[in-house]
């Protein structure tokens, strides 16, 4: 006997396959910076200052000055972060900031947050930024003494990661992992596990790119909502 496959089942196996649980989402849209908002003091007393985050051939870059940030409207919570970048020009200074809240919060130009760097021949390091994480060997990889270990101008707010040999050459293309769940943040880059931080101060909130004087494009800003653990 021939079976009939009702329409509304046919179609739910049709939504389930081409949505599936897939919680993945691009900030890249390729056309515009929607989803975006920038914070570059520079252009407060001077709205003709040149806007330093643009779209380019589908890519987000972020031109190098003047300096300041690019600041996702949303925040996330326990995700996956996976960014593909290099620099445009002579290789320098960005970074990707997770759990960004208070604009401004330090020199009057960083937000609150916490900074995995991708500077070049040290990307992968932490930037405390009025707040802070914790890593195995701090006292090596940090320094000392610990009393000045923390987020604020004048303390230890740099965290080495465990390896600078991960970068491919300048102008190739670089793949960087951010995975934060609950307090702890892990990086990768070009698939090495580079940083693993744990007991940070805060667990969610905006993400945002610098522009810090060099060109970088990015062309993959992939993030993926993860189950709380």
């Amino acid at each position: 006997m021939k079976k009939t496959v009702h329409f509304p089942f046919l179609l739910s196996i049709i939504l389930l396959v081409s949505c599936g649980s897939d919680k993945t989402i691009n900030l890249i849209n390729g056309e515009n910076l929607s989803g975006w908002h920038m914070d570059v003091p520079a252009m407060d007393n001077n709205p003709d200052t040149i806007n330093p985050f643009i779209v380019r051939n589908g890519m987000l870059v972020s031109l190098g000055t003047p300096a300041g940030h690019i600041i996702t409207d949303k925040v996330y919570a326990n995700y996956r972060l996976v960014a593909e970048y290099r620099f445009a020009g002579e290789p320098g200074n960005c970074g990707i900031l997770v759990h960004a809240s208070t604009p401004r919060d330090l020199y009057d130009m960083f937000p609150k947050s916490l900074e995995v760097q991708l500077q070049h021949k040290q990307a992968g390091d932490f930037w405390c930024i009025e707040e802070d994480i914790s890593v195995d060997n701090m006292p090596e990889r940090r320094g000392e003494p610990e009393e000045k270990w923390g987020g604020s101008e004048g303390q230890l707010r740099h965290i080495k990661n465990l390896t600078n040999g991960s970068e491919n050459p300048p102008g190739e293309w670089n793949r960087i992992e951010i995975e934060c769940m609950n307090d702890e943040i892990k990086v990768w880059v070009n698939d090495d596990l580079v940083n693993h931080g744990y007991d940070c101060t805060a667990t969610e909130g905006q993400i945002a790119l610098q522009a810090e004087g060099s060109e970088v494009e990015f062309r993959k800003l992939e993030l993926t909502q993860l189950d709380q653990q």
